[in-house]
Formats: structure tokens, sequence, C-alpha cells
């Protein structure tokens, strides 16, 4: 790896890179106490990770903006695969297993898919028409990912795009088009959630209806989150972690893990960190004087803010249980390898401000 490449990237945005590996340290600290069997398979995708951050770090902005609709195209391909060829785990076919390892498409296309709309709806003139034929291709996507099924993936997919549009400028009637279209579609996504889904909403208001089964996930979080009090009981000390009592606590609860272990202190030191991302992110974007690529760290930071408050708050019992990693923290190769290639992105976008 060309050491000189290394530091000309820290130069351009050595804050948002301090961040990101705090984060990704973070992570490592949890997981080698919680879930030390990723090891060292998890060592390889940090490796691809940084790769990937490094190759879109250097690819021109204006290029990734010229190939968008065929990565488009290509990245809902990607997403037919695993309905196809995936992998049933756990009753969803969101992995496709390739040797020793596994990818998960729905995490690989999402910066792909906001890179798409932001280049699809600032290149053209908004209408009501633009706006439809815009849904149209969001619904294709979002279709295929609540195939698999994956709920929260598809809600991060909207947000993305929904952070694209609130880039852009738009006159009242584009207004009263998008909000008449998100009330009459309200109604209808009760009726798409699977059994499953909608019992996990139920046990959000009331998690000991069912505490051995919708409510299980909740209440084991609650009591992981509230054990650690201030400092937490120590790495590998966890009693909901150590004991299983909390599933998925390597992924989806790693919040919960890190704050029983190590407490208020070090959940809020992830806090910190993830907004001091954020915060970079907005500077990135205020910044940036391609309005595609302004639109695109729109989409970008709307989907991880959405994507950290739906981990924070499931873990903390605010929110129903979707299955949503923590970025850069919770272990998963495929979001790991997404999110930096996305931050690689940024790290462009900066360079031509």
């Amino acid at each position: 790896m060309n050491k000189s490449l290394i530091i000309s990237v820290f130069k351009r945005e050595p804050a948002l890179i301090v961040g990101m590996a705090g984060l990704i340290v973070m992570g490592l600290m949890a997981l080698r106490s919680i879930a030390p069997e990723v090891f060292p398979t998890y060592f390889i995708y940090i490796i691809l990770g940084i790769l990937a951050f490094l190759v879109f770090s250097q690819i021109e902005f204006d290029i990734l903006s010229l190939f968008s609709k065929h990565v488009y195209f290509l990245s809902i391909i990607f997403l037919i695969l695993p309905l196809i060829i995936g992998e049933v785990t756990r009753g969803a076919t969101r992995w496709i297993q390739i040797g020793n390892f596994t990818i998960q498409p729905t995490e690989l296309v999402r910066p792909f898919l906001i890179l798409f709309f932001a280049n699809f709806l600032v290149d053209r003139e908004l209408s009501v028409k633009i706006l439809a034929q815009a849904f149209v291709l969001l619904l294709l996507p979002v279709v295929l990912i609540l195939l698999q099924p994956s709920l929260g993936v598809a809600a991060l997919t909207i947000a993305g795009f929904a952070g694209v549009g609130l880039s852009l400028k738009y006159n009242k009637k584009m207004l009263l088009f998008i909000g008449a279209t998100i009330l009459a579609v309200s109604p209808f996504l009760w009726l798409i959630l699977a059994p499953y889904q909608k019992a996990r909403v139920m046990a959000l208001i009331s998690p000991v209806a069912d505490p051995a089964g919708a409510g299980y996930n909740s209440i084991q979080s609650m009591i992981a989150v509230g054990s650690g009090m201030f400092t937490g009981r120590g790495l590998g000390e966890g009693i909901q972690t150590q004991l299983a009592f909390l599933p998925e606590r390597h992924t989806d609860f790693i919040f919960a893990s890190i704050a029983e272990e190590l407490g208020f202190v070090g959940a809020g030191l992830v806090i910190a960190l993830t907004f001091f991302v954020l915060y970079r992110i907005v500077i990135i974007l205020e910044n940036a004087i391609n309005p595609v690529a302004r639109a695109f760290a729109a989409g970008v930071f709307t989907t991880l803010f959405i994507q950290v408050l739906i981990h924070v708050g499931m873990n903390m019992g605010l929110l129903p249980i979707t299955g949503q990693p923590l970025p850069l923290v919770s272990a998963g190769g495929s979001s790991l390898i997404a999110t930096m290639a996305t931050f690689g992105m940024l790290i462009q976008v900066k360079r031509e401000s």
C-alpha cells in the first residue's frame, strides 16, 4: 500500500478520518470481548474496507457521476441475485456465499443508488413528471430489498433518496406533490409488513406482553443498557453479552453490548464520535461546489443519521427492532466496505470543493 497515497488522503480530511478510525477501534474493542469468533475474518473485511476507501477517494466525482446510470442497473441486478442464489438465514435471503465469505448486496449498492438519484434529480428541471419517474426508479430497488426481506435497509434507501431531494430547490407545487404522495402511501405501509415485523411494532408499545417472543430482544437490550450504568461492568464481564442473553450482540445490538461493558462512558464516546463524523459530512456538504456532489453528500448524511438513530433507538427500546447495524462499529463486512467506500467518495467531494 502506497504510503504517500495514504498521507495525501489523510491531509484532505484528517478530522473525518480520525473520527472514522475511532469508531472502528471502538468496534474492535467490543468485538474482541463479545464475539472473538469473528476474527481473523473481520480483519480481512477491514482491509477491504480501507482499500475501498482509498480507491474511491482517488476517482474523480465527475467520473463516478458519468457512470451513475450504469451503476444503477448493475445495482438492480445485484439486488436480484440473493433472490436467485442467496442463502436463507433466519428466514431471509439477503446474503450471497462466496467461499468462506458472505456479502450482502443491499448494503453494497446503497451508496451507488444515492449517487444515481443525485445525478438523476440534479441534472433535470424538476417537475411532477420527473419526480414521478424518480419515485418509480426508487420503487424498484425498494421492492427488491423488501422481498428479501429487509425493512430496515429499504427504509435507509428511501432516506437516502429523501436526503438528495431535500438538498434541491423546488417550488410549492413540488412540495405539494411530495406531501400528497407520502400521505397516499403511508396507510399501505402496515399492509406490506410481514407478521413478525408487525409483532415487533406492537412489542414496542408493550414488550412485556410477549417477553419470550416479540418483546424478547427489546427487553434484553434494555437490561444490557441499564446494567452498564456509568462505567460499565468491564470488557468481558457483561452478563447479557457474555451469556448470550442478548441476541445479535455483535451486529444489531452492539450499542447495547458496549453500554453494558463500557457503560455510559463507552456508549457516550461512540455517540460523540458518530456525531463528530456526521458533523464533518455537513462541513463537506456545505462547501461542495458541484450540485450533484452536494446532493450526494446530503443523501449520505441523511442515510447515516437515520441508521444511527434507528440502531441506538431500538437498542434503548425507543424504536421497533429492525435489524440495523451501527456504521463502522458493528460486525458486518458488507456494511463496513460500503460505508468506507462512501467516505472515500466524500473525500473526493471535499477535494473538488
